[in-house]
């Protein structure tokens, strides 16, 4: 195949004006995702969890694939094993060393236990590999209310408890002395942070969902130290990576998960030289 002929199929914008109403949904999606993801990014961080999310992400993916194999709705299949994973780590993970091997068993379970559902299912083919990398157009009505009202619930939750969160998340040991219920605040979380992973693989899938809830506030961190800032940071970070994939996305043939994995790794890198430098 000619180099043309290769990004042709990475960037082709020939009808883009008329496709764009096919992804009106998925831009919302995307948008609310960035809001929801860059703001629990920074508590990611902070908890050092960038792979509790990718263990929870593993099985969500299970949990969607399952749904799909017996026709349910793949939405409430994706939450039913996040929130299952982000409940046994949260409950049996109260140290670091303790969360780090339950993550190690669970990853390659919910990967297994994904692969085996989507083996078994004899539909689309295009289904199976939306789930691992995202679909552009994969966002209907349903759907979107759907992740609508789990963003509403998450953005809820984290501003109830964002400064006790934030408290145990810096010196959990303080914050326990001082009355702060760490235990309780750490489960609460990780259902906050398993319904967010569960929309972030709506979108761009279950192999990718890092680059929307983990990069951002990384790369927000590399250039500033005001956590006030981070966040911000963290929220334009995501948007600007989910969004911009969409609409790169729109004009090509390849799944839009490549785009914004790209559009978040050089946020990342930029911040991270334009950090080096100060």
């Amino acid at each position: 195949m000619t180099d043309h002929g290769i990004w042709g199929q990475v960037f082709n914008f020939s009808d883009y004006g008329a496709l764009l109403a096919l992804v009106h949904n998925s831009l919302i999606a995307g948008a609310v995702l960035g809001v929801v993801g860059g703001l629990i990014s920074t508590f990611v961080m902070m908890r050092d969890m960038p792979f509790a999310v990718h263990s929870i992400s593993e099985l969500s993916f299970a949990g969607a694939s399952g749904a799909l194999l017996i026709g349910a709705n793949v939405v409430v299949g994706s939450l039913t094993g996040s929130i299952l994973a982000a409940l046994v780590i949260g409950l049996l993970g109260s140290r670091a060393r303790d969360r780090n091997s339950i993550i190690g068993v669970l990853m390659p379970f919910g990967l297994g236990l994904g692969v085996l559902f989507l083996a078994l299912y004899k539909g689309r083919s295009a289904n199976q590999f939306g789930l691992l990398t995202g679909q552009i157009v994969a966002v209907d009505t349903p759907q979107l209310s759907w992740l609508l009202g789990t963003s509403a619930v998450v953005l809820v939750g984290l501003l109830v408890i964002w400064r006790p969160l934030a408290f145990a998340s810096t010196d959990p040991e303080l914050a326990a002395a001082r009355g702060v219920p760490v235990a309780a605040l750490s489960s609460v979380f990780m259902v906050l942070l398993g319904l967010t992973v569960a929309m972030s693989v709506q979108i761009v899938g279950a192999l990718l969902v890092l680059s929307v809830v983990c990069t951002p506030a990384a790369a927000a961190m590399r250039i500033t130290a005001s956590p006030r800032l981070v966040t911000l940071l963290s929220v334009g970070f995501a948007v600007s990576s989910v969004v911009g994939g969409i609409l790169l996305a729109l004009g090509s043939s390849i799944p839009i998960s490549p785009y914004v994995t790209t559009i978040s790794f050089l946020i990342y890198v930029g911040c991270r030289i334009a950090g080096a430098r100060r």
